[in-house]
Parts: C-alpha cells; sequence; structure tokens
C-alpha cells in the first residue's frame, strides 16, 4: 500500500464496476477509506467487500444510490459521514451513454442522459460540501469526457450532458475559490476505456464486440483503448495533495484524440 491518499475520506460513484470500481481500488492501495455507491448495491457492496479483502477490514463501505435522487444524495452523504467520520473527497463518476442522434434521440432519452451525467454531478457537488468544509484541504473530481470536448454527429445527448458536467466544474471551483475554502474541483476527461460501458455499443451494431473496440481504438493516435487504472491514477492524483494548487481544470486522458 501507498500513502498518497493516507487520511483522504472519499465517496466514488457508479463504483460497481468499470472505473468507479478501479478508482475505489486505487484509492485504498493509496491509503484512503471509500464509500463505494452504486444504483447496484449488491455490485458495490461486492467490490468494497473485495477491497475489505485485500487491504483490511474498514477500508471500504459500500450503499445503494441513485445519482438522479435528491434524497438518496443526502442519505448516501449521510452514510458516508457516518462511516468515515468525514469525506474529504468526492468523485461524480456515475454516467450514461445516451442513444441516438439529433433526429432519432428522444425527449424522455435526453432527459434520462443529463439526469445521470449532468443533474447527478450538481446535485453531488450541492450537497457534498456541506461534509467537506470539515474535512479540508478537499477535492472534487467530476468524471466527464473527451465528448463534452469534442463533438460527435451521432450522440448529442452524451456530448451536451459531458459538457455541462465540464462547466459546472469550473463553476463549482470558482465557487470554492471565492470562499476561501480550501477545496479543489476538476474534471477528467478519458476517451474510449475498455469498460461494460463499451457494451452498449454492441446494442447499435451487428459486429462483435472486439471488432467495434478494434474500430475505436483506431481513432486513438496510441492506437488503443485506455484502460481503468490510467484514469483511476489521474483520480488519484487529483484526489492528492499534489494537485493542491489545480482547480477548475480538465484533464484530458484521451491517448492524444484531442490533439488533432
Amino acid at each position: 500500500m501507498g500513502n498518497r491518499l493516507a487520511g483522504k475520506r472519499a465517496l466514488v460513484t457508479g463504483a460497481a464496476q468499470g472505473l468507479g470500481a478501479a478508482i475505489s481500488r486505487g484509492f485504498v492501495r493509496e491509503g484512503a477509506q471509500v464509500m463505494l455507491t452504486d444504483m447496484n448495491a449488491a455490485g458495490a457492496q461486492a467490490t468494497a467487500d473485495a477491497l475489505n479483502d485485500e487491504f483490511g477490514a474498514r477500508s471500504a463501505f459500500a450503499c445503494g444510490h441513485d445519482v438522479t435522487s435528491e434524497e438518496a444524495w443526502q442519505a448516501a452523504l449521510a452514510a458516508a459521514q457516518d462511516a468515515m467520520g468525514g469525506l474529504s473527497v468526492l468523485v461524480n463518476n456515475a454516467g450514461i451513454g445516451g442513444e441516438g442522434d439529433i433526429e432519432t434521440c428522444t425527449l424522455t432519452e435526453w432527459r434520462r442522459t443529463f439526469a445521470v451525467n449532468s443533474d447527478g454531478v450538481f446535485l453531488g457537488c450541492k450537497y457534498a460540501l456541506a461534509h467537506m468544509k470539515d474535512s479540508q484541504p478537499g477535492s472534487i473530481i467530476n468524471l466527464s469526457s473527451i465528448a463534452g470536448l469534442i463533438a460527435s454527429h451521432a450522440m448529442p445527448a452524451y456530448n451536451a450532458s459531458k459538457a455541462a458536467c465540464w462547466m459546472l466544474t469550473k463553476s463549482v471551483a470558482l465557487y470554492c475559490a471565492r470562499q476561501g475554502w480550501d477545496i479543489r474541483c476538476n474534471s477528467i476527461h478519458p476517451t474510449f476505456v475498455d469498460t461494460p460501458i463499451l457494451d452498449g455499443f454492441g446494442k447499435v451494431s451487428s459486429a462483435p464486440i472486439e471488432v467495434i473496440k478494434g474500430k475505436l481504438a483506431r481513432q486513438i493516435p496510441l492506437g488503443r483503448l485506455g484502460v481503468p487504472d490510467e484514469i483511476a491514477n489521474g483520480a488519484i492524483y487529483l484526489a492528492s495533495d499534489e494537485s493542491r494548487f489545480m482547480t477548475g481544470a480538465e484533464l484530458k486522458l484521451d491517448g492524444g484524440i484531442s490533439a488533432m
């Protein structure tokens, strides 16, 4: 175990699998306590149990959490406060990919995508600050996407919701600075990462998933998909005091795609 996050107490949403699970494991490995939350409460608990088995009891906790619900956010934060005695890091990771282009995306799908990718981040930032003020220095890390900076013709809801997450991050960063709090807020912008969310691409294509992944990889200058631990490493830096002078910024982990 490392100690880059020794004494940190974090809440990570969407932590049952994928990036959320990788970030949670990286945090615990570096000395933090973590509350893993997810709509899949059983999955979050299983991941937390595995972390406790590997790193020691009370390293990780878990609870069910619908990030689109104001009441669920308040309950999850209260659970984190009770379990860990405070909160110094919030990772707004939970997200979904919106379906349909501008003509086929329904208003229902548009609103569902924004509810998770934007409203969920807003609620997390809004309600976490009351807890984080008592555990400074603090860090809010919002998982946006390279798709929040670079548009596609086929994903308006995802592009727009992740762009909203990006700009909300800057507003929260400036607000915290104006209040004189030692709480930073930054966003991470991954490109395609090899996680279960890519399975959604298979729903709109008849090609095998490995063929789809190969096509996605060829769009990235480095020629491959990202892996979850590479994104987790960026989150560890932003959660640590190493990034104490970084706020309102975007960390691109995109294999060079935004440089084109």
